[in-house]
């Protein structure tokens, strides 16, 4: 029996033996991978680490890892924090932020002289930096920092006031921030609006006057502005005056900008070409042609020169009106301001004498106006000339 089982415990002795080699040697190849030799360590280091001028190794007890590189606007903040000695005022934050280049650099001063023991920024310094960052571009900056002061983080001024206004009304989304300010101004001791906080404002709204319903709606805030303008004390100038002109003509509240047209000499402001046009424009397309023709005389003997688009809205008028001599002199007049009637204005002209059983005189009138308009090319003149032909028959 012991004989027949001694070749069978070899067989399991063999095999044991063979196992536990395998698992030496995969367990010593496990632990070297973990744990590399110190070398190795070594070797990986020195190929990934950038070398040295002066030849230093990990190896040596005394080497450590290079400091930073400091970029140049870092170098440039600490020579600004440097000369900023302690006990510093806003004057001095204010002539450092001028002093600055780079927009986000002086932004970075701005802030860290704000976290600074006994420093407070003031009016000078809020209105410096938002000037730095409007004309930096850095726009998403200079709305926080705009943010601050309207929240109070500063006392304030009539200049910080008034360029945030103009800095909310040119940006779409904050233009409503800008009315917030105007009406901080209004409940303020001594930072009332002035006449340069209530021109932007008829500006801005004057530019949003484009569809007559929308240009109904803001009347009542060019009214409001103007009683409020008017209670503080501010006088207008020519430019103020002719904004009121301007919303009232464009609503056709004629009489309210013939009013305020007439009031212009009580300001000490003489009506310009701005004003004559904006009333000769307005009496046209109320149709009172007539009236809008008195004021563009009145206003080419004070040699003052219409604009264009009055030109044209006077010459459709006159000729719609049956004041066909009126019509082709105001023509002429454009013309020889160098300035072009379009196409329908042509045609409106020459369609008018048509109608009024004068072709021939059509005819003639687009000769001449074929020789004074030097920028009539062979299309425009068949255009008009088959107009002619057509409202003859």
């Amino acid at each position: 029996m012991a004989a027949a089982l001694s070749p069978l415990l070899r067989r399991l002795t063999s095999t044991a033996v063979h196992h536990a080699r395998t698992l030496l040697l995969s367990s010593s190849h496990f632990n070297q991978s973990i744990h590399p030799p110190p070398h190795t360590l070594q070797s990986r280091f020195r190929s990934s680490y950038p070398e040295s001028s002066n030849s230093e190794t990990l190896d040596s007890p005394s080497a450590a890892p290079l400091p930073r590189t400091r970029t140049p606007l870092e170098k440039q903040f600490e020579t600004w924090v440097d000369k900023l000695k302690p006990g510093f005022t806003p004057r001095e934050v204010v002539e450092a932020l001028r002093a600055q280049t780079d927009p986000d650099l002086a932004l970075d001063i701005f802030r860290w002289t704000a976290q600074q023991r006994g420093y407070k920024h003031n009016h000078a310094t809020y209105l410096t930096i938002i000037h730095i960052l409007i004309s930096g571009g850095r726009y998403g900056h200079a709305e926080r920092v705009a943010e601050e002061v309207i929240a109070g983080a500063s006392d304030a001024s009539v200049p910080l006031y008034n360029t945030i206004i103009r800095f909310c009304i040119g940006r779409k989304v904050l233009w409503k921030r800008a009315f917030d300010v105007y009406k901080k101004m209004l409940k303020s001791d001594d930072c009332k609006p002035t006449l340069e906080t209530y021109s932007m404002l008829f500006t801005f709204l004057l530019k949003r006057f484009n569809k007559l319903n929308v240009s109904y709606l803001l009347l009542h805030s060019v009214r409001s502005l103007v009683r409020q303008m008017k209670a503080s004390g501010v006088v207008p100038d020519t430019y103020a005056l002719n904004m009121i002109i301007k919303a009232y003509a464009a609503c056709l509240e004629v009489d309210e900008a013939m009013r305020v047209f007439r009031e212009m000499g009580l300001y000490g402001c003489e009506p310009n070409a701005f004003s004559y046009s904006y009333i000769a424009k307005a009496l046209c397309t109320k149709g009172r042609a007539e009236e809008g023709f008195g004021f563009y005389k009145e206003m080419r003997e004070k040699g003052l020169v219409p604009t264009s688009s009055t030109f044209m809205v006077l010459i459709c008028s006159l000729a719609m009106e049956g004041l066909f001599e009126d019509a082709v002199g105001v023509t002429f007049d454009m013309l020889g301001k160098s300035m072009v009637p379009d196409v329908l204005t042509y045609k409106t002209l020459l369609g008018g004498f048509c109608r009024d059983g004068r072709g021939n005189e059509a005819l003639e009138l687009l000769e001449e106006l074929r020789r004074r308009d030097g920028a009539m090319n062979s299309k425009v003149y068949r255009t008009l000339l088959d107009e002619v032909h057509f409202v003859t028959r």
